[in-house]
């Protein structure tokens, strides 16, 4: 169990300072000692976190996939363990994790769960640790906006999604997986470190976050109709020879677009095409409940089918 923690709240998360407060005190009663920063841009909490690294044994990051996005950098730097409070719209994260988004709950578990090391995806030089997106996820975001998440909460995202897909122009790719080849054309590429992205969608119903590889997706150009049809196998993660869907997993993986394209990660742009991606194994330290083992052994069953 820790003993000193900076405990870092997304203040435009949730209820901002009474999450803050309500973080503290839980941790408080759990005998971890808080130092609490509230900030209202991702940007900031890298420095944060490097400017404080050497007074605490723990970073806790209250916020979404945004937030833990922006910690990454830091995380691998200073090889602090990372206690994660879901306060975001998606926290896909904690969902591959199994953390509960209940406070109380999720702080619990930087008490008693256990220490466990999960990948990092790298594309461009920047980490991210759920999924990356080239044309359709990324056209999705433009849509996803403050008020629409506030509003809809995680069904925002198939709302902007279904926005998205009226106005979706296909691309050709070159893609390159540990060395296979594939030219496509496409209206949406994945590349998934994590399991779950969009708000509970799985990019593979076999895929961990600590399985020292990518799993990608490239769907084909399709009626709108045919692709709500096949939504119900985005969401599991599971596809079949009948899908429009290209389906391959690796550690390293390039990909190249005949016009530059945005690629976003984690909510987040994050760079443009020619993309190279890499799997950086272990790369961070975090707590996780015992309930994300079971997890695990689902997923291994799977694998193994």
């Amino acid at each position: 169990m820790p003993k000193r923690a900076l405990l870092i709240i997304n203040e435009k998360s949730r209820s901002g300072s009474a999450d803050a407060e309500a973080a503290t005190e839980h941790l408080k009663q759990l005998g971890i000692e808080v130092m609490p920063w509230k900030l209202d841009r991702p940007d900031q909490i890298a420095t944060m976190i490097r400017r404080h690294a050497s007074d605490v044994d723990c970073v806790i990051v209250g916020g979404g996939d945004g937030s833990l996005n922006a910690a990454a950098p830091a995380l691998v730097e200073t090889r602090l363990p990372l206690g994660v409070i879901p306060l975001g719209t998606a926290n896909d994260l904690a969902r591959t994790l199994k953390i509960p988004t209940d406070i109380a709950q999720a702080t619990e578990i930087i008490s008693t769960g256990v220490l466990h090391q999960i990948d990092l995806g790298r594309v461009n030089d920047r980490y991210f640790f759920n999924v990356a997106n080239i044309g359709l996820g990324v056209h999705a975001m433009t849509h996803l906006s403050a008020d629409v998440k506030r509003r809809w909460g995680v069904l925002g995202y198939a709302k902007s999604l279904y926005s998205a897909l009226k106005s979706m122009r296909p691309f050709h790719a070159d893609i390159e997986c540990d060395g296979r080849r594939q030219r496509v054309r496409s209206i949406q590429i994945a590349v998934g470190n994590g399991r779950h992205y969009g708000g509970g969608m799985t990019i593979a119903e076999e895929a961990s976050v600590d399985d020292r590889k990518f799993f990608l997706y490239s769907i084909e150009p399709s009626p709108l109709w045919d692709l709500l049809k096949f939504a119900p196998s985005f969401r599991a993660g599971r596809f079949e020879e009948r899908h429009p869907v290209h389906i391959d997993c690796g550690r390293r993986i390039r990909i190249r677009t005949r016009r530059t394209m945005a690629i976003s990660a984690d909510g987040e742009l994050v760079s443009r095409t020619p993309a190279d991606f890499d799997v950086i194994p272990g790369a961070v330290k975090v707590f996780v409940p015992e309930s994300y083992f079971e997890s695990k052994e689902e997923v291994r069953h799977v694998a193994q089918r």
